[in-house]
């Protein structure tokens, strides 16, 4: 059975990408896909929770190659629907904790608006997974979210171990709760001291960007 996540984005699938048309996020965004297209150039990418293939499309036009995963057949479906110009990406449905059908080894990895919906006691666990298909000294770049207020969905509650959630509400009317955590800078420095070697993070207004090497 589909987790609550999992189900919510399979059904958000058509609305997903709407998010990224909020005309006060464009400017952000428009940095995001400048330093993307020039961190993974000429890279072999593993792209996890790749969704509908909105950053996917932005990695293809300067990567050499992406294998990009997603547990949801449904998003996946979307995504092998866009034009990639360059004819350099492969489609697995995957789960992004596990990499079971993950074999090679890469040179660079890119997680897009993943790490805030992993339970903070499986962080250690994914980031450990992840560093196992990748070869030592590979690129890492991560972005996610920072709450902003009038423009983030409020947290609806925290549970004993400190995870958020959110109450999200799709166009059907339909309602999920889903993990939800807005990292701030000093706790992306914990997570990643033990794992990275030159760290850079890079904090905009409504985003946030690391990039490491392995």
């Amino acid at each position: 059975m589909k987790s609550e996540l999992e189900e919510y984005y399979s059904r958000r699938a058509s609305e997903y990408e709407k998010i990224y048309k909020k005309p006060e996020r464009q400017e952000d965004l428009r940095s995001l896909k400048r330093l993307v297209e020039d961190f993974l150039q000429n890279k072999s990418v593993l792209e996890i929770a790749c969704g509908t293939g909105y950053w996917t499309q932005i990695i293809s036009s300067t990567a050499h190659s992406i294998v990009a995963i997603d547990s949801s057949k449904e998003v996946l479906y979307i995504a092998r629907l866009k034009s990639y110009n360059k004819n350099n990406v492969k489609f697995i449905n995957d789960d992004a904790l596990s990499l079971s059908k993950i074999k090679n080894a890469f040179n660079s990895a890119f997680c897009g608006f993943w790490l805030s919906h992993i339970h903070k006691n499986n962080i250690e666990s994914f980031i450990t997974k992840l560093h196992t298909k990748l070869k030592p000294g590979s690129v890492v770049v991560m972005i996610d979210n920072n709450y902003v207020e009038d423009s983030s969905t409020p947290v609806n509650r925290t549970d004993g171990e400190g995870n958020t959630y959110q109450l999200r509400r799709l166009e059907d009317g339909s309602e999920y709760e889903i993990p939800k955590y807005f990292y701030l800078e000093d706790e992306l420095k914990n997570i990643f001291k033990n794992y990275s070697l030159n760290l850079e993070i890079i904090i905009l207004k409504y985003y946030w960007m690391i990039k490491y090497n392995v």
